[in-house]
Parts: C-alpha cells; structure tokens; sequence
C-alpha cells in the first residue's frame, strides 16, 4: 500500500510432501462425543496444550463457548479429559502443521499473500488478494499443492496492505495512526502502538496541527514483528488505562473462535472472531509472523490500535484487506510479545 499524506491508502492492509503429513481422516472423536462439559479457561486449556507437546495441534472455542484442546492420540485425549478439559482428535500435530508453514515461508513469500494455522480445521489457511495473479498465483498454488490436505487456499477481498492512519488518533511527520494501548514500567508511562507506525517518526502528537506533544519514540520493530512504544513526556497529558470505556485489567493470548473487538482512530469499535493463529503476513512493505488473524475489519489510519476481549489486551491492529464497508480480514500484532519485549504492562 503506498503512503500518502496522514494515511496509507490500499486495498489490501499494515507472513515435496512435509514428512508425516498425509491427507486428513475424518476427525475422529469430538469433544461432543464425551458428553457437555464446562471445560477449563483460555490460560488453563493452553498450558494443558502446551503441556501435551507434539501431542496437541492447539486450542479454540467452540459454538457452545467451550474450550477445546486438539489431540492426536486416544491416550491424550483421555488426559485433557481427566483435566476438565473439552478433547478433539485431529490427523496433524502441532509440529506437522508448523512444517507447513515453515515451506510457505520459504516458497510463497508473495507480496498480497499470508497464511495462518486453524486449529477448528486443523489445517494452514492460504490467502491470496486481487494482486496475486499469473505467475505468482501459480507460485502460491504449487507451494500450496505440496502440502495436500494440511493446507487450503481462500480469497482475500481487495489488497493487502498496513493499515496507517487503545483506538485513540496519534499524529507523526504527515501521518496518522492509533493508540493501542497505555503501559507503564514503575511510574513511568509509555504507549504502545504498531512498528511500521513508530517507524514512520521519532515524536507523536495529539493533533494533526503538531502543537500538543505526546511523547518520543523509545523502541520500534518492523517488519517481523510489528509493534512501538513512545515514551510519554507531556506530563499534562491524562495517560487512561481504558480503551474507550473499556478498563483494561490483564494482558493475554487470543484462541482461535474468541469474540474479540477492535478500536481505532478511523472506525471506532468493530467486533468479529479470532480465525487463525501464527499467521505469516506479506506485505509489500516487509513480511511479518505470529500475527493473529480475524474478522474485524479495519481502514487507514486505524494502525496500531486495540484488539481487546473484556478487559483483557489482546493485539495491536496490523494491516489486512477490505473495510468496513463490505468487510474484510484483520491481523493484528500478538500484545503480549511487546509488553514482555519492554518489561511494560496494562493497567
């Protein structure tokens, strides 16, 4: 997506056969099959995943709201259920699935394409925007082909692209993003917001006029990643732990079938789910990985701002393609990674 003055304009919006993969069997035992359970919460059932290995493809949240935890084998299965916990037999581990994605990254690092692991599925999803044509497109397909039935391809609308212009507006040189969230180390206040945003400039402000400052860029990563953190220096400036009306009270890692919302300084709040896991997103500024993917759609100028779900801080908005308008796909840069990064947390 090109920049232009104050926002980036774009359609698309700011990553041989694997061993052991063979096409996938019907999934096997389902949770339903073990009766309605209350199940555990997000954190508990992604330690019991984690703890599984090999064992386990991930987690998701069901229709019902219940959290499942994927497994390969009948024995794992009954320990998630001895754990209180929802099983689902799937055909791929974790690992298997993250092969795939490791021969997407080296074979169809296209501009307009990105890719992501569907735990619900188990299995990469493939998308390609309207730029994805001809040789390329046969590129991706080929890539694709090679995966068998551990990958499917799908149709992005519109173009790929960062999407620059807490949800709260922020200005730097002639471009404007959004707030993500308010942090502190101590009794020091940062915010953070999108990298391909911090990289554009070294002081924010409050306003397009440039009179209020709000602070200095003290860190930036993208691509790869792609988060920012502005150290505040105004100290007149009301520095609000909220998104909006929402409190933020915790920091945590989006499932897959979570209802999450979105803030940011274009088109306010907008709601969908969280689809994928672990996506791998090409830019045509630079590739990024681990985002999360969702349905929330997002426009210029709304870079950089807050994915929440309640009170808990989620990610911060990356790029996609669509709008709002029509819909459209959202990643957003897992919130975790950069509060860990700078030793910052919510409040």
């Amino acid at each position: 997506m090109r920049l232009t003055k104050i926002l980036f304009v774009g359609a698309l919006v700011a990553t041989a056969l694997v061993p052991g993969m063979t096409a996938q069997a019907g999934p096997g035992a389902h949770a339903d099959d073990y009766g309605i359970r209350a199940g555990l919460g997000a954190q508990a059932t992604d330690s019991l995943a984690a703890s599984l290995g090999d064992r386990s493809a991930g987690t998701y949240v069901d229709g019902n709201g219940r959290m499942v935890v994927t497994v390969t084998d009948a024995d794992a299965a009954a320990a998630v259920y001895e754990a209180g916990a929802l099983p689902q037999i799937v055909s791929r581990s974790g690992a298997q699935l993250a092969a795939a994605t490791n021969l997407l990254n080296q074979e169809a690092r296209i501009p307009g394409t990105s890719w992501a692991t569907d735990p619900m599925t188990n299995q990469v999803v493939v998308s390609a925007d309207s730029t994805v044509t001809g040789a390329k497109l046969a590129q991706l397909k080929a890539a694709v082909a090679k995966l068998g039935d551990a990958a499917r391809m799908e149709s992005a609308p519109g173009v790929l692209s960062t999407r620059i212009s807490g949800g709260d507006a922020i200005y730097t040189s002639s471009y404007r993003c959004s707030l993500g969230f308010n942090v502190r180390s101590g009794s020091t206040y940062y915010f953070l917001t999108a990298g391909h945003c911090g990289n554009l400039g070294a002081t924010w402000y409050s306003n397009s006029s440039h009179t209020t400052t709000l602070g200095t860029r003290t860190g930036t990563s993208f691509p790869t990643n792609d988060y920012a953190i502005v150290k505040y220096t105004n100290t007149t400036v009301t520095k609000s732990g909220t998104v909006g009306s929402v409190d933020i009270t915790a920091a945590g890692n989006a499932v897959v079938g979570q209802s999450v919302s979105r803030r940011g300084s274009t088109t306010g709040v907008h709601s969908g789910t969280v689809t994928g896991l672990n996506a791998t997103v090409n830019y045509a500024e630079g590739t990024v990985y681990q985002m999360i993917k969702t349905t929330v759609c997002a426009e210029g100028g709304d870079s950089g701002g807050s994915l929440y779900s309640g009170g808990t801080a989620l990610g911060l908005t990356s790029g996609g393609s669509g709008n709002c308008s029509s819909g459209g796909t959202t990643f957003f840069q897992p919130v975790t990674e950069p509060l860990s990064v700078y030793g910052v947390s919510v409040f």
